[in-house]
């Protein structure tokens, strides 16, 4: 067995997977993910061209949410193996979030592992019709899961699975951030993302793009809208 110190390391690497994933998923979506691969490729015995292994750009864009979701997997089951390597019975610990952590864990890890691209929810009969919750980070409500294909929507979504990572690192396992490591640069590209809508900015305005005026709201569809505000850099 993992000794606690690679089952957190495990966990990191896990969180920065998951991360890249998202970022590759973006990329791909502003249309600047270089899809280059080798002109050929020799590995041991095998041989591949660009034209058998590279990507088009309309491929990419079906398969890089995918990624986010393989990567959701190898989260939640890096969680999973971190909380029972600190805790020799998790199911039954006194701290409610110590349970919550391990049963959502373990559930989604278990959906994945049914299969990765369709993943399933099997939830036990000790689990079936409650409500598994760490307050302001995840929750899942396993009733009426067991059998159906999970969704984002069961759990709360990608940044639920990111801070749920964080939470069990900081609260469960004692390992805070460190707030004085290296940062990432500002992004190239300056978006801001809500759900799935993203906003970028630009320098220069498109020929079909739609003024609104201070205080006017632009509804664009599934709950989203944009309202434009006075900017005071006073």
């Amino acid at each position: 067995m993992d000794d606690q110190e690679a089952l957190l390391k495990k966990l990191i690497l896990a969180e920065q997977q998951f991360r890249l994933a998202c970022t590759v998923n973006l990329a791909v979506t502003n249309n600047v993910q270089s899809l280059d691969v080798p002109v050929e490729w020799s590995f041991g015995k095998h041989t591949v061209s660009y034209e058998d292994f590279g990507l088009r750009i309309d491929q990419a864009e079906v398969v890089a949410p995918l990624l986010e979701m393989t990567a959701t997997f190898v989260v939640a089951g890096a969680i999973r193996d971190a909380v029972a390597g600190y805790f020799p019975n998790p199911k039954a610990h006194n701290d409610s979030n110590v349970v919550s952590a391990y049963q959502i864990s373990r559930m989604l890890r278990n959906a994945f592992s049914h299969s990765m691209l369709s993943p399933k929810w099997s939830i036990d009969d000790d689990c079936k019709n409650r409500v598994f919750n760490i307050e302001d980070v995840i929750s899942l409500d396993t009733s009426k899961l067991h059998g159906q294909f999970a969704s984002w929507r069961d759990y709360g979504g990608p940044l639920a699975i990111f801070k749920f990572g964080r939470y069990v690192r900081e609260n469960i396992l004692g390992k805070t951030v460190d707030p004085n490591r290296q940062k990432p640069p500002f992004p190239t590209i300056e978006c801001y993302q809500q759900g799935r809508l993203i906003a970028r900015r630009v320098d220069v305005m498109p020929p079909d793009a739609v003024e609104i005026a201070a205080g006017e709201t632009l509804v664009l569809g599934n709950g989203h809208f944009i309202r434009a505000v006075t900017r005071n850099d006073g």
